[in-house]
């Protein structure tokens, strides 16, 4: 089944849950070619989660000076379709698709003029800054979180999101 794209699956889901940030590709983004190098969609990806969780009220840096919480990457999964080139205006979607109890898991993609250029689950660890050992993410944000997460899939207790089109 064709996976839908961000642009597909905006009108599905609520306005909160997801957050498209927008760059420019620069020199600095890509190989001798002009396309961008391949880790560079971690970091355009990276940007992308971290305005979603401003946008719901998180500060990551205030949570670690603060809390001693850091959320890190425990795995990504990305598939590339096509290539980001040199001076593309490309758009980098999250949307939160599981809260687990000291997991984080997003559903990215990265796009041009609505076209799908890479996607990945990225998933992150919440762990504490002194340590770096695992610790559940704090109530406060795992229970905004949760809320965001049953607000997608339309139930009460549900603490995972499916991908419009996925089951």
């Amino acid at each position: 089944m064709k996976r839908a794209t961000e642009a597909e699956a905006a009108a599905r889901v609520p306005e909160a849950s997801r957050v498209l940030w927008s760059t420019r590709v620069y020199y600095q983004h890509t190989d001798a070619g002009g396309v961008v190098f391949h880790s560079r969609y971690l970091d355009f990806m990276e940007c992308a989660r971290t305005e979603l969780l401003q946008s719901l009220g998180f500060d990551i840096g205030q949570l670690a000076r603060e809390r001693h919480v850091l959320f890190m990457v425990y795995s990504a999964t990305i598939d590339f379709a096509r290539p980001a080139l040199l001076n593309d205006t490309i758009g980098v979607s999250a949307r939160l698709a599981k809260v687990g109890r000291a997991r984080l898991v997003f559903r990215q993609e990265v796009t041009r003029s609505g076209e799908l250029l890479a996607s990945g689950d990225i998933t992150l660890a919440c762990v504490d800054a002194r340590t770096l050992k695992p610790v559940a993410v704090p109530s406060g944000i795992r229970e905004c979180l949760e809320e965001l997460a049953d607000s997608l899939t339309g139930s009460a207790s549900g603490t995972s999101a499916a991908m419009p089109g996925q089951s």
